[in-house]
């Protein structure tokens, strides 16, 4: 028998194909690891409204790390306890109002699953409609009371990488922030100090599985703490340089079963 595993999975060009399904291949070998007796979780940047639809579709019975580690909680026991993270309110009004020096196209503010729009934006409205959120929209200044979880500002290529330096300038004990992959523009802010890594200790405590048993699987820049803190790393072929460069190994892209290929072999599941 080989000894209990935790899997924790990205899902974002990990777990998901293109095009945002989990293949059958990837499903099948899930659940046998699962029937072996091992821990599979998910961590990723998404709110918990939108990878809600798939913890119930793997059949999922362990905690989920949202927002990059911002948001941590347990959907099928809320004894487990709930660890919210959220930023300063102030350091948020800060940060709004410095945008106004800047050029950008909207800045976005999700508390749990309340989001908060600063401008009217359909085409925004629509990616972040996923799993029906309460949605404001006018002035963050004058309608965001509660501390968000995290921030989103849209804003050009160009004026990204100037918006990120004053946030490294002014801001940086307080925040950490990351820029989301092509094609969207968008700088995502989490209070600092946060990471997916964060969440997978505190479900492998909880498990008592050792760091050694821990096996994260990623591919893009918010997954580099979580791959480094894991027993075994694994970068996605499709993953960028960065991540490759910091993973113990590379399995295959998330279009060819990179996950279902390497946990079946890991494992020995004897599932394909």
């Amino acid at each position: 028998m080989t000894e209990k595993h935790l899997i924790a999975l990205d899902l974002d060009g990990t777990l998901l194909k293109n095009d945002k399904t989990i293949s059958p291949l990837t499903k099948k070998v899930i659940k046998k690891a699962m029937d072996h007796g091992h821990e599979v979780m998910i961590a990723t940047g998404r709110p918990f409204r939108a990878s809600e639809a798939i913890y119930h579709e793997l059949n999922l019975t362990t905690p989920i790390v949202n927002f990059n580690g911002a948001f941590i909680h347990h959907p099928k026991d809320k004894d487990w306890g709930m660890y919210h993270s959220p930023l300063d309110i102030k350091t948020t009004r800060d940060i709004v109002e410095a945008c106004q020096n800047y050029s950008f196209h909207n800045i976005i503010a999700e508390v749990i699953d309340e989001v908060y729009y600063h401008y009217h934006d359909e085409k925004l409205i629509d990616i972040f409609s996923m799993g029906n959120p309460k949605v404001t929209t006018g002035n963050l200044l004058e309608f965001l009371e509660a501390p968000p979880t995290s921030i989103l500002i849209h804003a050009e290529e160009e004026d990204v990488k100037t918006i990120r330096e004053h946030l490294s300038d002014v801001h940086a004990d307080l925040i950490d922030h990351r820029r989301w992959a092509d094609p969207f523009h968008v700088i995502e802010i989490v209070r600092s100090g946060l990471s997916k890594a964060i969440g997978l200790q505190k479900v492998s405590d909880y498990y008592q599985i050792p760091q050694k048993n821990i096996i994260a699987f990623g591919d893009e820049d918010n997954d580099f703490e979580m791959i480094e803190y894991a027993g075994r790393g694994i970068a996605m072929g499709n993953a960028i340089n960065e991540l490759k460069i910091r993973a113990d190994e590379i399995t295959l892209t998330n279009e060819e079963d990179g996950i279902a290929i390497y946990l079946n072999e890991a494992l020995n599941l004897k599932a394909l």
